[in-house]
């Protein structure tokens, strides 16, 4: 099922973020290799919180989970994303994506696109890198400047994409040195330079390549029920329309349609827990933002029928959920979780 729809803005209240440890400004490094998301203290006036991703990929290490724990900020909220992350031939690659970028943008999320230049050779693989740390250096220089732009994380975001070119070269030259210096070869250095040199090309080239690759992906997870996913709906692919004629493309776990109502359902399993755990709750969580503010959805883009759209979080447990299994920390993330499904709109499942 192919699904549009159109979003104005975004209101929502989350419940569920974690208290941010506070950082001051001298001690980013620390705060980076110690928290997933944190506050820095700039000085007595000024602090904005940050969450970082390990990958550019959102699949790996919860990055959905970090920005969301921020998200109860009410200064500015800025994500730190590598460009790239070359784990060494034994390992992952992987590149940014546009739709990244757009989500961010949608959640007024402030961008850094950044990338690693140092890292340590892994004791278990030869061809093998890891404990990778940012070059702080560009991440505060970057930092001095959202504190100072007067407009709004949409028109930074499209701004500094404009420079991704860039920042992936400085990514593949920190990769060379990283190589040579710790003996450890990396992936084809000729297909990650194809990669970057279509981001040179800019922004819209790059909104082109990720935007294809997004659709590509986008159809591939829409093919394929993942063993996580307890679902008994149909899957579905939906392109979001912003004010400014933006195309953002997600994928929705199972879709029902019950009259003039469609529930768009994101599904949370787990298989030897009693309950999924807090970081997979969060990730489902940032979808139901984008979901509760949707509207005007349509089906292969007919007009004939109008449908009220309802956001719906399915939690579900091997051999079905038992409350009495759970310990007070579960019950009450349960509780919490109930409120923010009240005050948001959005139907909580839990089988």
């Amino acid at each position: 099922m192919d699904l549009s729809a159109k979003i104005k803005g975004i209101k929502y209240k989350p419940f569920l973020c974690r208290e941010l440890r506070i950082f001051d400004y001298r001690n980013l490094e620390k705060a980076l290799s110690s928290c997933g998301s944190f506050i820095l203290k700039i000085n007595k006036e000024n602090q904005i919180a940050i969450s970082w991703w390990v990958s550019a990929k959102r699949t790996r290490s919860y990055p959905y989970a970090r920005v969301y724990d921020t998200l109860g900020f009410f200064g500015k909220k800025i994500t730190i994303i590598p460009v790239v992350k070359d784990e060494g031939k034994e390992g992952d690659r992987d590149f940014l994506q546009w739709d990244t970028i757009s989500l961010m943008s949608l959640l007024g999320v402030y961008v850094i696109v950044a990338y690693y230049n140092d890292a340590e050779r892994s004791r278990r693989y030869k061809h093998k890198i890891t404990n990778q740390r940012f070059d702080i250096d560009y991440i505060q220089t970057q930092i001095k400047k959202i504190l100072s732009y007067q407009s709004d994380a949409l028109h930074w975001n499209l701004a500094h994409i404009d420079k991704v070119g860039q920042i992936g070269e400085k990514a593949l030259e920190s990769y060379n040195k990283i190589s040579k210096r710790l003996k450890v070869e990396m992936h084809s250095w000729q297909s990650a330079e194809k990669r970057i040199v279509e981001l040179l090309k800019g922004k819209d080239e790059f909104m082109k390549l990720s935007r294809m690759l997004a659709e590509k992906a986008q159809k591939r997870e829409r093919l394929t029920i993942q063993p996580k996913e307890n679902l008994s709906g149909i899957k579905a692919i939906i392109t979001i329309q912003n004010y400014l004629g933006g195309y953002y493309y997600f994928t929705v776990d199972e879709v029902k349609i019950r009259r003039n109502k469609i529930f768009l359902i994101e599904g949370k399993h787990s298989k030897n827990n009693f309950l999924p755990s807090l970081e997979d709750i969060k990730d489902g969580l940032l979808k139901m933002i984008l979901f509760t503010n949707i509207e005007n959805v349509k089906i292969d883009g007919k007009n004939d029928k109008k449908y009220v759209s309802v956001a719906m979080l399915k939690l579900s447990v091997e051999n079905h959920f038992d409350d009495r299994n759970l310990n007070n920390s579960q019950k009450m993330i349960l509780k919490i979780l109930f409120q923010e499904a009240k005050q948001n709109k959005f139907e909580l499942k839990i089988l």
